[in-house]
């Protein structure tokens, strides 16, 4: 499982020109699910997320997480992150979880993202997004969880 976060002063998902999740300060997640993955890497990555000390504190150093900064938190399906790049001009996107198994664990966790954080906002899985955000730093990182 992966998830590429970033530190944004606003994000937001419009789907067929309707806003389906927005945030202000935060993270903005795209969650990439393997073929391999299951409910505990996704909680055990989700939690990593949750405590990730990105965001300035006092001193101006990336000691506070998206809680202590009072951030918002919008979790975006994104099966490309899990594409094979190393050989060839085009993505092979064979390591990604099948659409279907996806769909039913990428809504698992966007509960227990719930449950663990208050400010969490999604896009629409599948669907075809715009998404829309402003890098703050930039700050971007790669996670993964195996």
């Amino acid at each position: 499982m992966r998830a590429l976060i970033q530190r944004v002063l606003e994000a937001k998902v419009v789907v067929d020109g309707q806003t389906t999740g927005e945030i202000q300060h935060g993270l903005l997640v795209f969650l990439g699910i393997g073929k391999d993955d299951d409910l505990d890497k996704g909680k055990k990555l989700l939690d990593k997320i949750l405590k990730y000390r990105i965001f300035d504190d006092e001193q101006g150093k990336m000691g506070w997480n998206l809680q202590q900064a009072n951030g918002g938190l919008l979790l975006v399906s994104q099966f490309t992150l899990m594409a094979q790049t190393q050989k060839g001009l085009r993505p092979d996107f064979g390591p990604a979880m099948p659409p279907s198994d996806a769909k039913v664990l990428y809504e698992q966790l966007v509960d227990y993202a719930k449950t663990q954080f208050p400010q969490v906002q999604t896009g629409i899985f599948a669907a075809d997004m715009k998404v829309h955000l402003i890098n703050d730093g930039p700050v971007t990182f790669n996670l993964e969880i195996e």
